[in-house]
Parts: C-alpha cells; sequence; structure tokens
C-alpha cells in the first residue's frame, strides 16, 4: 500500500506561485501513476494533472501551461509547480496515487494524502 502527505499550500495573490509536494511511502513507488487532484467547498472532487510511471503526463484544461506535474521516484516525492494562479484555483489539493493509470475520475484512484489548502486572492 501507498501512504500520501501533501505540503506546500498557502495563502498568495493573483498570479503567484505555489509548489506542492506529496511524500509518498512505498517500494513500489516508480511503479505507480501519481496525479493531483482539487477540491472547493460544495464541488465535486476534480482532476488537475497526472503522471503514469512512463512520464507521461496529463492536465485538466483549466491549468494547462500553468501547471507542471513532475516526480523524483528516488525520492519518492511528487510535485506539482503552479504558476499564474488564479482566484478559481483555491481549493484543497490531494494527491493521489494508484497501481494502473485509470483515467481523470477521482473515484478511480486507490490512495490518497489529507490534502493541502491554496487560497488565491484577488
Amino acid at each position: 500500500q501507498v501512504q500520501l502527505v501533501e505540503s506546500g499550500g498557502g495563502s498568495v495573490q493573483a498570479g503567484g506561485s505555489l509548489r506542492l509536494s506529496c511524500a509518498a511511502s512505498g517500494r513500489t513507488f516508480s511503479d505507480y501513476a501519481m496525479g493531483w487532484f482539487r477540491q472547493a467547498p460544495g464541488l465535486e472532487r476534480e482532476f488537475v494533472a497526472a503522471i503514469r510511471s512512463g512520464g507521461t503526463t496529463y492536465y485538466a484544461d483549466s491549468v494547462k501551461g500553468r501547471f507542471t506535474i513532475s516526480r523524483d521516484n528516488p525520492k519518492n516525492m511528487v510535485y506539482l509547480q503552479m504558476n499564474s494562479l488564479t482566484p478559481e484555483d483555491t481549493a484543497v489539493y490531494y494527491c493521489a496515487a494508484d497501481r494502473v493509470y485509470y483515467g481523470r475520475n477521482y473515484y478511480q484512484w486507490d490512495y490518497w494524502g489529507q490534502g493541502t489548502q491554496v487560497t488565491v486572492s484577488s
């Protein structure tokens, strides 16, 4: 099994940047697909980005060109670099993992962190 812990959230002004980190436990980390999701109050958990074990990346249209997902397998770490942030990016951001990449639906992912709050002010 995999345990995930997010960090790096906080409050920034519109146009600013944040870098989220996800620390993963597990000896087979490099075999897992990793993803980032976010959830604003009253809304469904929303796909943000994912990276397969082979390195293929996927992004939601709303963040493409602004966010970058990456992974460092020797360190068991996944990152989400977020640039040009807007108030619409405000949400709790969750790190997710799965042995197989199934897609962008949150309910298809097996492992989740506790989330980290990102707040973007106007």
